[in-house]
């Protein structure tokens, strides 16, 4: 009998390092357990926070927790409050930012993973 678990407790998720005051603990990803399908990261935005444009590659769910979180995407300015979620697909020109003045804590979840190289960010 196998006693291989089907299964994956994650309790000491990947601190990103960033240097935009983002707090980024990813619980399945690339950097954790080398999963290239999908990354689950809990995030916190500080107040005033953005970045870059970009156009990734993959899809991209948002799930907001507590506070606001505006996106531009393809133009359009859209803010989700907590307990509210989106999808956003593959290849849409898209800009995160919490230009409010409370800290923004949502999940985000990119199917394939996250990568720095397949967000394809803007300079």
């Amino acid at each position: 009998m196998s006693t291989t678990k089907k299964y994956t407790i994650q309790t000491n998720p990947f601190v990103v390092p960033t240097n935009d005051g983002k707090v980024i603990n990813e619980h399945f990803g690339l950097a954790t357990n080398n999963n290239s399908n999908i990354s689950i990261a809990h995030m916190k935005a500080p107040a005033g926070w953005s970045e870059p444009f970009q156009t990734p590659e993959f899809d991209e769910y948002t799930f907001v927790i507590r506070g606001k979180k505006q996106f531009i995407i393809e133009g359009e300015t859209i803010v989700l409050e907590a307990g509210q979620s989106i999808k956003i697909d593959r290849n849409t020109r898209v800009q995160y930012s919490n230009p409010f003045t409370e800290v923004c804590e949502y999940i985000a979840i990119c199917t394939p993973a996250f990568s720095i190289e397949l967000a394809r960010r803007e300079s």
